[in-house]
């Protein structure tokens, strides 16, 4: 009886011991899922040109993403009613693929699941790949797509932060004509590619609008690394000024080769390259006095509903993190995370949809500028700023509230 009354015991001592580890299970249980719900993700996809001959810009755009994506989960995440998303900014290099752009792109959607996505580095690009957002519903930001021929798709969830072409040609040239009276002949030089080639044909009109001559239209291949015999050709045609378009390491090469073609304007206008730092870097005294315009400069000074606040804090937390000064790829990078973030908020949902509404609705100011969308997805509220290289640096020239410069000839 002794023996059956301790074996009893033990049973009793036993079975609470079971249920005491039960109940513990049960209650690990439980906070393990609240904690899953309280931290919630939103995976952003960015199908890039990490490598190849476009990884510089690349590179660029995930600089901005990556301060955006920091600052937000800082701060708690993005609030949608009482939920907390932290968010996630999934990769793939292109490697300055377009095709494979594209694939990724889908890629991105449909294997990672990505909630919303942005664009690959320029017009082409982002054209080629704004099909497969279009297909599955994906609200998408294109950071650096300009060109019209983006955005006359008629696609309804594509959105873009960069003005129409003419926005950066058309006050340049009017400036050009007012500062240096005796510029009358333009020689352009355009990389056949989507964005260059069309920001090329724009400057054309708007050169032949202020009264200016065109005087040679030329377009190089892409991975061109001899310009000799055609700035030997733009020479002979005895030009006041030269309008060369392409990529970083485009015109950085234009620039040197102009030098050895014995090619000297009064005016030297490059688009993309000299917003860049490397740029002037690279070129030394060549990149003096070179113009070109952009879609943002850090010296515009916007006042934010975001999660910057201001131009001012975006300046200082991006130099903070790179030890460098952003320019206009990485601010509209960061600008594009905001969008979707502000459009989200607004909406109050995570729904494609119901985001791609907001976006579409949305009248918002940012560290970047006012943001407002015209019916095609392309912004329609920034004023450009046009800047030239002086003292080894890029100074606003125009717009006049924030200009720090006035239009110098090239020496």
């Amino acid at each position: 009886m002794e023996d059956y009354r301790v074996e009893h015991r033990m049973g009793l001592k036993t079975r609470r011991i079971v249920q005491a580890a039960l109940i513990c299970a049960v209650a690990s249980v439980g906070m393990s899922a609240g904690a899953v719900a309280a931290d919630k993700t939103l995976k952003f996809g960015a199908p890039l040109p990490l490598t190849g001959p476009l990884s510089p810009e690349g590179l660029k755009q995930k600089e901005g993403y990556d301060l955006w994506a920091e600052q937000v989960n800082k701060a708690g995440g993005i609030k949608v009613g009482g939920d907390s998303y932290k968010i996630e900014v999934v990769y793939a290099d292109y490697q300055s693929n377009t095709p494979r752009a594209v694939q990724l792109a889908e890629k991105l959607i449909t294997a990672d699941k990505v909630n919303f996505l942005f664009s690959p580095f320029g017009s082409g690009a982002t054209k080629a790949a704004s099909a497969v957002s279009e297909k599955y519903g994906i609200p998408t930001i294109a950071a650096t797509a300009s060109s019209k021929a983006v955005y006359d798709q008629g696609y309804k969830y594509l959105f873009g932060t960069f003005t129409p072409n003419s926005t950066l040609t058309t006050p340049l040239t009017k400036l050009v004509k007012e500062k240096l009276p005796a510029v009358k002949r333009v020689a352009i030089l355009a990389r056949n590619d989507l964005f260059p080639l069309a920001i090329a044909n724009v400057m054309d009109g708007s050169a032949k609008g202020s009264g200016l001559e065109v005087v040679a239209f030329e377009k190089y291949a892409i991975g061109t690394l001899d310009h000799a015999s055609t700035l030997t050709k733009l020479r002979a045609t005895k030009p006041d000024w030269v309008f060369a378009t392409g990529y970083t390491n485009d015109l950085i090469l234009i620039r040197e080769q102009m030098r050895n073609a014995g090619l000297k304007v009064p005016v030297v206008t490059m688009i993309a390259g000299p917003a860049y730092k490397e740029y002037a870097e690279s070129l030394g005294k060549q990149a003096e006095n070179v113009t070109s315009a952009a879609w943002w400069h850090p010296a515009v000074r916007y006042s934010g509903e975001d999660v910057f606040g201001s131009t001012e804090k975006y300046n200082a937390l991006f130099e903070a993190k790179y030890n460098k000064v952003p320019d206009y790829v990485q601010a509209s990078a960061s600008a594009s995370g905001v969008i979707l973030q502000l459009a989200i908020q607004k909406a109050g949902s995570v729904d494609p949809k119901k985001v791609r509404d907001a976006l579409a609705a949305l009248d918002a100011k940012t560290f970047y500028g006012p943001v407002k969308f015209g019916s095609d997805g392309q912004i329609t509220s920034l004023d450009p700023p046009v800047f030239q290289i002086q003292g080894g640096k890029p100074v606003v020239i125009l717009p006049a509230d924030i200009k720090q410069a006035d239009l110098k000839p090239v020496s």
